[in-house]
Parts: structure tokens; C-alpha cells; sequence
């Protein structure tokens, strides 16, 4: 019998890969996309097949964690297998403008799910399981390595709504025995990242820099020290989870901490550039409060499931380079073919 999976957030750079690792196992795979006026499902495009052809495994849905009615009948609709919460308002900086919003989404937009998921549960007498997309900015100001033990200590709207549903999955979990896990994954890019993350953002700009389409580019702090793994490696973690005999929290992480600054040079030395030159600070790229130092212990996800990242900190950095050179080297040939092409947000953003 084939599994179904239902999936928040599958237009993202997650969502897009696990959807991509659950159709290789032989998934049908159901996913939630919020309405926007424009298309954003370019992320899937790999793996998305004209909706008139029978017997699909990939099917779409408009919905939104805003509603919670929707929420329920989809989850009637699809009869998952497994969930996977991975939408939300997602980028820290934001957070700061859009406070309720963030809170809205990220924290009681996950308690209208579970809250879905439990009554789905009931009502179809089936045991479904679900996976609850936690963030090392929980941790914040927590002094490192930070592992599933170390008490949050959040510092911004983003990390604290993540805190709160981090601790309702647990609390329904307990009160009703259901399948539920959290999964706090430390930062992970790769190609699909949004270009307005400082890691999309610098090899965007390191790209067009490099062909000349872009002088500068500005940035908050360089000092910052992030655990950078592979989206890929951290989408095979969150289904291994739910494959374990039992529910848990696990703390997804390379265990190697990096600067931004430390980004940059592996970036810019890709491509035989001195960073030095053109970036400059910008203090409004900074946060009302910073969060220093992120550094994970996985050395639960490592021995009770038996995951480990595959891609290293260069391979990943290289890659996503090499991806934003070749965006930039297409944005050239149309500028020098008369066409006029506007920078894309993640070049200044």
C-alpha cells in the first residue's frame, strides 16, 4: 500500500525537497499552497506533471494555516499518513515588522493543524503521524552546542512563535498519545533558498558581481556564526523521524559552526573574488536582537535514527555559487540581447 503525505510549506526550498525524496519512495503526496496573485510553485517544477493526467502522486491544494476549517477538511480530503508542518513566516528580520502575523502563522497556525490533525485522527481511527518543523533561532542567545536539553532562549518574534509551537505539539502529544515529533533543525541552504537569506543573498550577488551586472553588495552582521547544512540532508532527516518506533525531538545540525564572514570567503574565493572590496554594512540588515552563536549536538538524530549529513559546509557553499553564476550568466545574455531585466530581490533585498 502506498503512503500519503500531506505537506505545509511544499512551495518552499524544503517542502519542494522532501516532496521530491517522499515521491521517490512511492509517496502520494498532497500539499497546501497559499493563494497568492502570482505563481510560486517554481520549486516543484522538477517534479510537477499536468493536473489533467490520471493517477498523479503529486497533488496541490489552496489553503492556508489561517484557516482552520480548510485545514480540516484537506487533512479529511488527503488521509495522510504522515504531516509535515513546514509553512510559516520563516524569514528572523521580518519577524520584527510583522510580529502578529509571524505569531499568527508560525505558533497558532501550527495549533489549528494539530488540532485538525487530532480530530482527523479520531474520527478516521487511523494512527497518522506528524512532524513539527522547530528552528535552532529557539535557542538564540543559549550558549553553544545547543542540543535537545538546552533551555530556549529566543530573540525575535520568529524564534518565540516557534518556541510555542514547538511546546503545543508536545503538550498534545502527551494529552492524547498521538504521533507527534519536532524536529529543530539548525540552518540549511541550497539553490532553492529564498534570496533574501543572507546565504542566497551573498551568491546571488557574488554572481552578477562576478559579470558585472552588480557593484555592491550590503549586509548586516558578518560576525554572526551559523551551523550551515544542506536542505536535502535535513528533508531526509525529517522523514526518518517519522519512521522511528516512537515520537521524539531531535535536534538536526553538522555540529560545525561558520561566520558569515567565514561564507563569504569560501563564496567569493570560488570565484577568485575579495569580497573586502565590495560589501559594505548596512544597519538596518541588523536585528533589534542578535542572535550570536548557533552550533548543534545531533548526536540524538545520530544514534537513534542513524542520520548524518552527507554534503560538508564547501560542497554545499560551492554549489549554491555555481547555481547563481549560471542565474547570472542568463541575466547577461538577455541584457545584452536589448532586454531589459530587473534585479531580483535577493541582489539588494
Amino acid at each position: 500500500m502506498k503512503k500519503t503525505a500531506l505537506i505545509t510549506g511544499i512551495t518552499g526550498q524544503d517542502g519542494s525537497y522532501l516532496a521530491e525524496l517522499l515521491l521517490a519512495k512511492g509517496y502520494n503526496v498532497h500539499g497546501i499552497v497559499r493563494r497568492t496573485s502570482t505563481f510560486n510553485t517554481e520549486r516543484l517544477d522538477p517534479i510537477y506533471a499536468d493536473p489533467h493526467e490520471a493517477g498523479l502522486p503529486l497533488h496541490l491544494h489552496y489553503g492556508d494555516l489561517a484557516d482552520a476549517a480548510r485545514l480540516r477538511h484537506l487533512l479529511e480530503q488527503a488521509r495522510p499518513d504522515e504531516v509535515y508542518n513546514l509553512a510559516a513566516q520563516s524569514h528572523v528580520r521580518v519577524s520584527f515588522d510583522q510580529a502578529e502575523y509571524t505569531a499568527d502563522i508560525v505558533a497558532t497556525g501550527a495549533l489549528r493543524l494539530l488540532e485538525a490533525f487530532r480530530d482527523y485522527a479520531a474520527a478516521s481511527g487511523t494512527k497518522p503521524r506528524f512532524y513539527q518543523a522547530g528552528s535552532s533561532e529557539m535557542f538564540g542567545a543559549a550558549k553553544p552546542p545547543q542540543n535537545e536539553l538546552t533551555p530556549f532562549y529566543p530573540r525575535s518574534p520568529y524564534a518565540v512563535s516557534k518556541v510555542a509551537a514547538h511546546w503545543y505539539a508536545i503538550n498534545i502529544r502527551e494529552a492524547t498519545g498521538l504521533f507527534i515529533t519536532n524536529g529543530i533543525l539548525f540552518n540549511h541552504e541550497s539553490p532553492r533558498r529564498g534570496e533574501t537569506f543572507v546565504t542566497r543573498k551573498i551568491t546571488r550577488a557574488l554572481g552578477r558581481i562576478k559579470l558585472g551586472l552588480q557593484k555592491k553588495l550590503y549586509l548586516g552582521n558578518l560576525e554572526s556564526r551559523r551551523d550551515w547544512g544542506h536542505a536535502k540532508d535535513y528533508v531526509r532527516a525529517m522523514w526518518m523521524m517519522l519512521q522511528h518506533s516512537e515520537p521524539n525531538d531531535f535536534v538536526v545540525s553538522t555540529g560545525e559552526s561558520y561566520s558569515v564572514a567565514d561564507f563569504l570567503d569560501e563564496a567569493s574565493g570560488h570565484l577568485n573574488l575579495d569580497w573586502r572590496t565590495f560589501v559594505e554594512k548596512d544597519q538596518r540588515y541588523f536585528r533589534p536582537t542578535e542572535v550570536d552563536f548557533l552550533q548543534g549536538d545531533s548526536s540524538k538524530a545520530r544514534e537513534l535514527l542513524g542520520w548524518k549529513p552527507e554534503v560538508t559546509f564547501r560542497e554545499l557553499v560551492r554549489e549554491m555559487v555555481d547555481y547563481d553564476l549560471e542565474m547570472a550568466r542568463q541575466e547577461q545574455t538577455l541584457k545584452n540581447a536589448g532586454h531589459l531585466v530587473a534585479p531580483r530581490g535577493g541582489a539588494h533585498a
